[in-house]
């Protein structure tokens, strides 16, 4: 099994040409009866040896953690964070093993951010204060330089956002060191936080985006994760406010709302053809239908009926994804649509 990865290293190592490249996406592209941009391909498993590699590394990074636990506070972060470096060093930069690469890196920076924090919770058992806040800031401070370095050495596509996911954390942070620890509240600081962070994540996973309107680079790849990661700060506040997360019963005109919203996802999700803002909204869609059904007395039935509905539909979206998306683009002003990804038949032949 060969990934798009690969091809692009075969392409860059001269073993195939650029145009034979190009038409075996062609012809993947017409067997699938599905243009190459909208696979919105990323590798995660080769083989069974990139699972079986996640385990060891995975065993061998508790085992670490649980050793410097047992040792001092603080030094788990630092074993866990030097381990998965070294085993970066062969699995992710000799053998390119995606799943295992991404689990390393995650390791690592988790490694980092955790190290500090777990000295901090040791020394402020009281509760939070500014000066905690403000150092817990400087763990994901700490945490976004770690991720910048592993992507200068590594180039894991997955490290750019994780690069923004410990920046954004840490401008949060900060602010509710400013605010202070007793008034940020969800409602009024930390929603509003997260939902702009989600914008500006998403306007930065564009820009990756409108450099690889093909999808044949690196760069596809880490606008994925970009949007994988801006979806949910996008959706969680948005649905907060409409009152779905307290867990409430949703009246018709609060599903209403919610299924406009999520119509507008669909819309942008077709427009920029990511399907992540459908998946991150998928559960609040799920919750406001099934609390629908209930107050009209299906409640045995509601969550059967609810997945019917919601399954039926994202079905027919994603058969008919590509003619539903050129109908969607082509509404779109010319010097948009210039910028999002290729449709149709130019995604073959690109």
């Amino acid at each position: 099994m060969y990934s798009e990865q690969d091809l692009r290293d075969a392409v860059a190592a001269g073993a195939i040409t650029d145009e034979a490249a190009r038409a075996l996406r062609a012809h993947v592209a017409q067997m699938r009866q599905m243009p190459v941009t909208d696979e919105e391909n990323f590798r995660l498993v080769n083989s069974f040896n990139d699972i079986f590699v996640t385990i060891a590394a995975v065993l061998l990074l508790v085992a670490m953690g649980g050793i410097g636990s047992a040792i001092v506070p603080g030094l788990a972060g630092v074993l866990i964070a030097v381990a998965a470096w070294g085993m970066s060093e062969f699995f992710t930069r000799r053998r390119r093993m995606a799943l295992p690469s991404i689990v390393l890196m995650l390791a690592f920076v988790g490694g980092v951010v955790a190290a500090p924090i777990e000295i901090l919770a040791e020394t402020f058992e009281s509760g939070p204060s500014r000066v905690a806040t403000a150092l817990f800031a400087a763990s994901f401070v700490a945490g976004t330089a770690a991720a910048w370095l592993h992507w200068k050495r590594f180039m894991v596509p997955v490290t750019i956002a994780a690069i923004c996911a410990t920046a954004v954390a840490a401008i949060i942070a900060l602010v509710v060191t400013a605010v202070g620890p007793g008034l940020a509240s969800p409602d009024t600081v930390l929603l509003p936080l997260v939902f702009a962070a989600g914008i500006a994540i998403f306007t930065y996973a564009m820009r990756w985006d409108i450099s690889d309107r093909a999808r044949q680079t690196r760069r596809s790849d880490v606008a994925f994760w970009l949007h994988l990661l801006a979806a949910p700060m996008i959706a969680h506040p948005l649905f907060n406010w409409l009152g779905i997360a307290d867990g409430g019963m949703v009246g018709p005109g609060g599903v209403v709302l919610v299924l406009a919203v999520y119509v507008l996802f669909g819309l942008v999700a077709l427009a920029i053809d990511r399907r992540a803002l459908l998946v991150s909204a998928l559960a609040y869609v799920l919750f406001a239908l099934g609390s629908l059904f209930e107050q009209y007395g299906m409640v045995e039935l509601s969550v059967a009926l609810t997945a019917l509905v919601i399954g039926t539909a994202l079905l027919m979206l994603s058969a008919f994804w590509p003619a539903i998306r050129a109908g969607v683009v082509e509404k779109l002003p010319g010097d948009l649509r210039e910028r999002l990804p290729v449709v149709g038949p130019l995604a073959q032949a690109a």
